[in-house]
């Protein structure tokens, strides 16, 4: 694609990547056929070739944003799909992301949809914050019948039950062996944390049963990519850094092995803070080096690990993957969560259509809840037609998302291998 940036305009280190991107594109519209929001409607600006241009006339024109462009590029899922499908390897993630940032910098949103996106801004990636919240939710879920359509379909993502357990504020887990083979620190994540803790906990437990130290430093709470996919730039740098200065000491300090993530778009993140901070002086090296130790659960797993698996000979269960497009798209982690289960013995089935989007990707089920319900639909219907006991996937999003749309449970993959190797049986499946 030919572009139109000037000298000036290429100083900005921005600018100067996302040309290199544009650069790339061909026009060929293969993305499009991936591409979940371009396959419901047909509208080219819904597709990554539409918002491309869009965001392309936006830079080079140096164009604040205006209506139209914000309500395509909000659309957008982030679930990079047209990332797997671009045969000339456009980073699209890396675009869209310049381009909201131009959105949030240079386009006043209206008021009630401004102030929904600050209060989802603060509250979901503080723990402290947004567990009081889930708590508030549990008490005016009966009265939601008396809600505007909008606040009642995002009550319906809150679970009913709030955990009131979480990880203890305990620094070190140690392996159950007599000799540590490794060392790790774990993300436990903001949303996930509450809602969810018997994720953290099956982790730390599957880690230290195969002679893993797991380390939780607290001060860590979110990674910043709510923020981020939000266009809020400074938000989502405060939390970046803060990240990579507490992970980078204990690294030098205590050492580590991996940084491990269970839910697969922080994971996508953090191995992203290398090219965030490819131009920071000070950071530029921390940043790559905890890019570097960023490992999904089920990626640290099936490359360090010979797992001990204690199968139930007399019981097989029909689990359907559902592989998160943070995962499969984002971080190209696919057939390692699928091989691992398979090793529990149990039957892993592949879900028609399953490098589209189930509708979460982040906070978009709430701001875009017409297509993420339309999204969620087809999903549950490719979902049923593979029969299954249960739905396994590796990001806390897909299962709020999908919980919400089916009554077939679906959990952790970490949970169900934490069980196959002497951990309990997550409670979802207590019933099977």
């Amino acid at each position: 694609m030919q572009t139109s940036f000037t000298d000036n305009q290429l100083e900005d280190k921005d600018n100067k990547s996302s040309e290199g991107i544009l650069r790339k594109c061909v026009h060929c519209g293969m993305c499009n056929a991936t591409c979940p929001t371009y396959n419901v409607n047909g509208n080219e600006l819904e597709g990554p070739r539409g918002r491309i241009y869009l965001i392309k006339e936006m830079l080079e024109n140096n164009k604040p944003a205006n209506k139209k462009v914000v309500q395509h590029i909000d659309s957008c899922l982030s679930c990079y799909s047209c990332m797997t499908t671009c045969p000339s390897g456009v980073n699209y993630m890396h675009l869209i992301d310049h381009g909201r940032n131009h959105i949030e910098e240079t386009y006043k949103r209206p008021f009630l949809d401004r102030l929904f996106r600050n209060i989802l801004s603060y509250t979901l990636p503080n723990p402290k914050v947004f567990f009081v919240m889930a708590l508030l939710t549990k008490i005016i879920k009966p009265f939601s019948f008396l809600m505007p359509q909008f606040i009642k379909n995002s009550l319906i993502l809150m679970p009913n039950k709030i955990p009131l357990k979480k990880i203890k504020d305990k620094k070190i887990h140690p392996s159950e062996g007599k000799k540590t083979v490794a060392r790790v620190a774990l993300l436990t994540g903001c949303v996930q944390r509450v809602i969810s803790p018997e994720i953290n906990e099956s982790t730390i437990r599957l880690l230290n049963r195969h002679d893993i130290e797991v380390v939780v430093l607290p001060k860590i709470d979110c990674c910043g990519s709510l923020n981020h996919h939000l266009g809020k730039k400074d938000l989502a740098h405060s939390s970046f850094v803060k990240n990579i200065e507490i992970w980078h000491k204990e690294y030098l300090d205590n050492g580590l092995d991996a940084i491990i993530s269970n839910t697969s778009g922080c994971g996508t993140t953090l191995k992203d803070y290398g090219f965030i901070f490819r131009n920071d002086k000070k950071l530029k090296k921390k940043a790559k080096k905890i890019s570097e130790l960023a490992k999904d659960i089920t990626e640290y797993l099936d490359e360090n690990l010979v797992l001990k698996i204690k199968s139930n000979k007399d019981i097989k269960y029909k689990i359907a993957y559902h592989s998160a497009c943070s995962m499969q798209h984002g971080q190209k982690v696919h057939d390692q969560p699928i091989e691992l289960l398979k090793k529990t013995g149990n039957q892993v089935m592949d879900i028609p259509e399953g490098h589209l989007c189930c509708g979460s990707a982040g906070t978009y089920n709430i701001l875009q809840q017409k297509m993420a319900k339309t999204l969620l639909k087809n999903k549950v219907e490719n979902i049923k037609k593979t029969s299954p006991d249960f739905v396994s996937t590796g990001n806390i999003g897909c299962i709020t998302q999908i919980t919400s749309g089916t009554n077939i449970p679906i959990v952790h993959t970490v949970e169900v291998i934490d069980w196959f190797t002497g951990g309990p049986k997550p409670h979802k499946l207590k019933n099977l």
